[in-house]
């Protein structure tokens, strides 16, 4: 079996073939027509509307939104360094400092020229009014899934309820931001990522209060301190964020970004340039006016990116859509670009239901799914099988395959032995590195059988496997819900249902509108299904320990699959718990965590895949593979009708 290293490279090589030279563009028109004023840009995935935080979810396209609207993060990925790092164009100067606990504290001197999109200056207030927001006890009141706290200092009391102070935040002046990082949470290997704040109006989302530092931390207090009772509370942040009209959530009026949001109603976003955004790390500033960010439909997005009722078409994975664009992109009329995906499609298990709660029941699923033809009916030739918790678009995966080089420089003394044989013995742990010991679930309904019957499941009279458990009868007649629309149930009814029948599991098919299933996925409604068809890309700080939630008895769960694993929870800590700059250590524990991950099955991963974007050739300077979404990289973008050059 070709080892998916070589897998990788041969599909990045073949669409490279396919790519071939970018197409020359035409001579320019002797008159040319006037430049367009919007951007038509259509995603495969449905919004949900969480265009404030990822607080109540986190869907891809509202990711997108949100980079879009939210500026001015105190902390931003460094793609070429591979590494976390202050914004340029947000903060002149970081001072780093120790105490004797081991407490790393962050002084961050701001720039003076950051403003709202209505005017109003950003300041160090506005920072801290982000962290006390996101951490306070009145928002986890309401339906947002709380902030992890453990890693500020203070932050779990202020959290609680126990001190009115978040003591590891100071604002030591308008300009200025200190940062405490607790001692007990750390080594973390994205440390810098901890320092990660986007500004949030405190006189949109909470009229009337203001943030207080008395020398010991930042509070939240009335405005007007005649006041007796607390404006911040509960009732007040349900009515300016989670109202459905008006709310912050959804409809977010002042905003940071390069974008303000111009309107949405339920399926169609729309965004008009934000005047007062100074631009991104790299002084760029939008130039296109407005942009109308709606639904992709498989069955007829070749036809609107031809017409061009749509601008541009992003994260297309249907290997049918994909072959289409291409033909037109061969034509020289559209362009295109590919990039791997930094997350996963799978099925998630709703482990508090007793029949999936089973991890012998989970394998037993995963053996009677033929991925393979799964992977070759959808995504074709442009995926690839996972299984585990990755992308191939992730930088971990790229180390530990081999496809991107070991970080390891040999000594500039290349006769000095011990040197050589350090860089040696480093050279060989990276290429010691490997996920040839993760299961390839495919199909084999022998196996599944074995399982279920080694797991006590035996056969009733109606042919259903049952098990009786804590006093009841559990019967495998599983549901599994999926976005209403998505072409994968035709692929399930073929690949997965008949195969689970001649086992002994009955699995119906049930579709839901995305919004409902995502309220379900993230148990803010009751959940009415087993299992759950889902895509999920990844942040840039991959810790898979902050979606856990411990009870007080140290008990682990992961909270949208309620899967009560205590040894993958401990090596998702211990990954995390790595020096920063250690990649060889994070990469071997990374590797550790997959493997129990493969074994455990909270999820059965099914692929990951390259996506492509195709757009007309007037739009220019769209390098989406070098950010992280199409709405950071339509920034520096721009519309012309010049002539560009023949490149390879």
């Amino acid at each position: 079996m070709i080892g998916m290293n070589k897998r990788i490279a041969a599909l990045i090589t073949a669409l490279l073939l396919l790519l071939g030279p970018v197409p020359t563009l035409a001579d320019a028109p002797a008159e040319e027509p006037e430049l367009p004023q919007e951007l038509v840009v259509a995603n495969p995935t449905a919004m949900k509307g969480d265009f404030f935080t990822m607080l109540w979810g986190n869907s891809t396209s509202d990711i997108d939104v949100r980079a879009l609207l939210h500026g001015y993060d105190l902390i931003l990925w460094d793609g070429q360094n591979g590494m976390f790092a202050t914004d340029p164009s947000v903060v002149s100067g970081v001072f780093p400092t120790v105490n004797e606990e081991g407490d790393h504290t962050y002084m961050l001197v701001l720039y003076d020229d950051l403003y709202f999109s209505d005017g109003t200056p950003i300041t160090a207030w506005d920072y801290a009014f982000s962290f006390l927001l996101a951490l306070s006890p009145e928002l986890a009141a309401t339906d947002a899934r709380p902030t992890r706290t453990e890693h500020i200092v203070g932050a779990a009391e202020y959290a609680n309820g126990e001190s009115k102070v978040l003591s590891g935040v100071r604002v030591l002046a308008d300009d200025t931001l200190a940062i405490t990082l607790d001692h007990e949470y750390l080594p973390f290997f994205y440390e810098m990522a901890l320092l990660a704040c986007r500004p949030y109006p405190i006189s949109v989302i909470a009229p009337g209060v203001a943030v207080r530092d008395d020398g010991v931390g930042v509070y939240l207090a009335n405005e007007d301190e005649t006041i007796a009772a607390p404006v911040f509370t509960a009732e007040l942040l349900r009515k300016t964020v989670l109202d459905p009209e008006t709310g912050y959530r959804s409809h977010p009026s002042v905003v940071s970004g390069p974008y303000t949001l111009a309107s949405w109603d339920g399926v169609t976003a729309e965004f008009d340039i934000n005047p007062y955004f100074k631009g991104n790390k790299d002084g760029d500033r939008p130039s296109i006016p407005h942009l109308v960010y709606t639904l992709a439909d498989n069955e007829d997005m070749v036809e609107k990116i031809e017409s061009g009722e749509i601008g541009l078409l992003n994260k297309v994975t249907n290997a049918d859509s994909i072959t289409a664009c291409m033909a037109l992109a061969a034509q020289g009329d559209i362009m295109m670009s590919a990039y791997p995906r930094t997350g996963l499609t799978y099925i998630s298990f709703a482990c508090e239901k007793p029949a999936v709660a089973s991890r012998a029941v989970r394998q037993a699923i995963a053996w009677c799914m033929d991925r393979n033809e799964a992977l070759a009916d959808y995504a074709g030739f442009f995926g690839l099988l996972v299984d585990g918790y990755y992308g191939i678009g992730q930088w971990m995966v790229g180390v530990v395959n081999g496809t991107t080089a070991a970080p390891v420089e040999p000594p500039e003394d290349e006769s000095d032995a011990e040197a050589m044989a350090a860089y040696e013995a480093d050279l060989l742990a990276y290429e010691e590195l490997s996920l040839d010991n993760l299961t390839t679930y495919t199909l084999d309904t022998a196996a599944a059988a074995a399982l279920l019957d080694g797991d006590g499941w035996a056969l009733n009279a109606d042919g259903l496997r049952e098990k009786e458990i804590d006093g009841e009868k559990v019967v495998l007649d599983l549901v599994m819900v999926y976005p209403e629309g998505n072409e994968m149930a035709e692929i399930f009814e073929e690949l997965l249902v008949p195969n689970l029948a001649e086992v002994g599991i009955r699995l119906t098919l049930e579709p839901m509108p995305m919004v409902e299933l995502l309220q379900q996925y993230y148990k803010r409604e009751d959940r009415s299904m087993d299992m759950v068809y889902l895509g999920s890309n990844f942040e840039t700080t991959f810790d898979p320990s902050v979606s856990f939630l411990v009870d007080e008895e140290g008990r682990p769960n992961w909270s949208y699959t309620n899967n009560t694993d205590e040894e993958l929870w401990q090596r998702a800590v211990d990954m995390r718990r790595t020096e920063p700059g250690n990649i060889l250590e994070y990469c071997q524990k990374w590797v550790a965590f997959q493997e129990r991950f493969n074994e455990s099955l909270p999820m059965l991963p099914i692929y990951s895949n390259i996506y492509f974007d195709f757009y007309p050739a007037i739009l220019r300077d769209y390098a989406v593979s070098e950010n992280c979404t199409w709405s950071e990289a339509i920034v520096p973008a721009y519309f012309a009708y010049d002539v560009a050059e023949e490149s390879e």
